[in-house]
């Protein structure tokens, strides 16, 4: 231990707990986002039991994002700065959303019958506002938070392809959690969205080698694709037996119905994989490296001995929450 020396790894590790944080939030809060999507296309009852889903889980995912955030923000203060400076507006967007989504939330199951629907509006539009923003972000960071018109266009695709694949991991999530008439639907909304997941999926990993001579050398050099190509291989087998299984569900006994899910956050961790290969060892792609945008080793030390007590809380219960509301949707009720 004594050999080690911290200064080099500690932003590392940051860069780790952070990218970790990122990729449980995707997973976790894309699933409510997307339900939050996908509301309108239900009837009341199917509305009801939609929201009921993700009731009990809605506010421990975004904790994830909030941590995320909090890492970016304590242990790499320059890249913050560069990151949210440039992307003020769709932050601004993301944040009008949650809070939308957080009011309709709690609003909606407490109005008359007759303001219900336009809670339901309202929460809808707060998911459709958080994803787009995120999507948005996104496209913008794979090209080096570049503003110019194609940079932006191109953001605007990655935008509806990414709130396309929480439509899609939010309906897998439906198809585990509901049943019935239900069910049957959220197969149907699966197998929709998954063509624009593939299209945003393709069109950033085309995007983030042309827009970066190094990237195109780590993906396309030798023996780097030899050594790469299990992933968009295994991406491509998650796409095609998620297809596959989804013709056939229902299945007899409720079988594998978690199944889509556990695809779609493999293929969602294998798209992060492939986006962290790419711009290691840059936080702000070809502008910023993680040890350029790191706090002092001081600093970090004490942020580690902090955050080595708050992640293992937030890991926990959502464990816990997770377990405790297993199985079937049921009536969400407030009194």
């Amino acid at each position: 231990m004594g050999n080690v020396d911290w200064g080099l790894w500690l932003p590392y590790v940051f860069a780790g707990l952070m990218g970790i944080s990122i990729l449980v939030y995707v997973i976790l809060d894309g699933f409510d986002l997307g339900i939050g999507i996908l509301l309108p296309s239900g009837d009341d009852a199917q509305k009801d039991r939609m929201v009921a889903s993700i009731g009990p889980f809605w506010d421990a995912n975004e904790t994830w994002l909030v941590l995320a955030v909090g890492l970016l923000l304590v242990a790499f203060p320059v890249a913050h700065g560069v990151i949210l400076t440039t992307l003020y507006f769709p932050v601004a967007v993301l944040l009008i959303g949650l809070i939308l989504r957080g009011v309709a939330f709690e609003f909606r199951a407490k109005v008359s019958a007759g303001a219900k629907p336009a809670w339901n509006r309202m929460f809808f539009l707060g998911s459709l506002m958080t994803a787009l923003s995120q999507g948005y972000m996104l496209g913008l960071y794979v090209l080096g938070l570049d503003t110019g018109w194609p940079s932006v266009i191109f953001a605007c695709l990655v935008a509806v392809c990414l709130a396309a694949a929480y439509t899609a991991i939010g309906a897998a999530w439906l198809i585990h959690k509901s049943e019935g008439a239900l069910q049957l639907k959220a197969v149907q909304w699966l197998r929709r969205a998954l063509g624009l997941v593939a299209v945003g999926m393709v069109a950033i990993s085309l995007a983030s080698p042309l827009a970066s001579a190094r990237i195109w050398d780590r993906w396309l050099g030798y023996p780097e694709s030899l050594l790469l190509a299990p992933l968009p291989v295994l991406t491509f087998g998650l796409f095609v037996w998620v297809w596959r299984l989804s013709a056939r569900m229902p299945l007899e006994g409720d079988r594998l119905n978690l199944a889509p899910f556990a695809a779609l956050s493999g293929i969602f961790a294998l798209g992060f994989a492939g986006l962290a290969w790419s711009f290691y060892p840059y936080v702000v792609p070809g502008r910023i490296t993680i040890a350029e945008a790191a706090s002092a080793t001081e600093s970090l030390a004490i942020i580690l001995v902090g955050t080595l007590f708050v992640l293992p809380v937030i890991t926990g219960y959502t464990i816990w929450a997770y377990r405790i509301f297993g199985g079937k949707a049921v009536e969400l009720r407030y009194d």
